[in-house]
């Protein structure tokens, strides 16, 4: 069976704490090997959390401050350069750049994925 069709149980998938929250600040990421945005997101009760994204193929800052996004909030915090990721913005790689996770309406921060 390959990785991408391998049954994982309730609760594997229970354990991901898959998130909606709003960004609140966007900024340039000079050091970044390859071009990328520091995001930073509310995620209510869990509270601010920030990441590096590699998004600005099809986002620009301004688009992105109260955008509501999807993150993953339990991985553990990753060095990228001088910055800590503390969150995965989850979104999908295509041929022009990583399109991010919509939400169809409004939900309160911090709403988990069910």
């Amino acid at each position: 069976m390959s990785e991408a069709t391998t049954e994982i149980g309730w609760a594997d998938f229970a354990k991901v704490l898959i998130v909606a929250g709003t960004i609140t600040r966007v900024e340039a990421f000079p050091e970044a090997r390859k071009p990328a945005w520091k995001v930073w997101a509310d995620f209510g009760p869990y509270g601010e959390k920030k990441t590096s994204a590699q998004i600005v193929a099809l986002y620009k800052a301004e688009d992105l401050v109260g955008r509501q996004i999807v993150g993953v909030i339990n991985f553990p915090e990753k060095q990228i350069g001088p910055f800590r990721s503390q969150f995965l913005l989850t979104g999908f790689p295509t041929s022009e750049g990583v399109v991010l996770t919509a939400l169809e309406r409004p939900v309160p921060n911090g709403t988990r994925l069910a």
